[in-house]
């Protein structure tokens, strides 16, 4: 079964915009976890908007599941976080300075030799490696000359092209897929998926080893409830 990591980032959005500490976003972790989700993901920021520093260092005191971290790595305050943290995976993310949200993966050609050192870093730190990437072959077998354990692929432009044709938005998934196992890197995914569009992506996908799915697990929550929501994503990764 592919995993589910839920992405908390949206309910430290939430305690931030009022102040304090309600949402707790501890508690709302360890829910998740005892609702049946196999990890927890977070994506700090250097401007702390959402989730912090310290909550990754609460986060790692208290959580028994996987923990993921996602970020910048040309950041060196977050290479030191993940550091100090060892979580079971920390995901490579290039984003910018101030960007809203992740949207695109890496260039794994142009930056090869440095993820290639980011990636040792961490592994010789016993982290595992997890590159962001876009749904792109070529992508996928350079990823595997840096060093990483794994890839997640971006699947924004597949939400975006399901409902209108879902055949064509799975097939660059199904050939980048394909590529990773031909490489020997497992293979993660996320951005966007939902409970409209994960089940066929898992079904269609071989190899898929982990789900990160954050903002639209929150969302089904204020109508659903977080335990009746988890339930469901799990439902449609089996």
């Amino acid at each position: 079964m592919t995993q589910l990591s839920v992405n908390i980032n949206k309910i430290a959005t939430l305690r931030n915009s009022r102040g304090g500490n309600i949402p707790n976003v501890l508690s709302a972790a360890l829910a998740c976890e005892r609702f049946g989700a196999q990890g927890i993901t977070v994506h700090p920021r250097p401007d702390e908007r959402h989730i912090t520093y310290k909550d990754v260092y609460d986060l790692k005191k208290e959580i028994t599941t996987e923990f993921n971290i996602e970020g910048n790595c040309q950041e060196p305050k977050f290479v030191d976080l993940v550091l100090a943290n060892e979580p079971t995976q920390v995901t490579l993310v290039p984003d910018e300075t101030g960007q809203i949200t992740s949207n695109h993966g890496w260039n794994t050609i142009k930056h090869k030799e440095y993820l290639k050192e980011m990636c040792k870093k961490f592994k010789d730190a016993g982290i595992r490696v997890s590159i962001f990437v876009d749904p792109d072959p070529e992508m996928v077998e350079a990823a595997a000359e840096t060093g990483t354990d794994r890839i997640e692929l971006y699947t924004e432009a597949y939400a975006n092209e399901y409902m209108q044709n879902r055949e064509k938005a799975i097939k660059p998934y199904f050939d980048a897929a394909r590529k990773a196992k031909e490489v020997g890197l497992g293979l993660n995914a996320g951005h966007d998926l939902d409970l409209h569009n994960l089940q066929y992506f898992n079904q269609h996908i071989p190899g898929l080893l982990e789900v990160s799915i954050g903002h639209a697990v929150i969302s089904d929550a204020l109508y659903l409830g977080l335990e009746e929501t988890i339930k469901r994503y799990l439902a449609a990764l089996k």
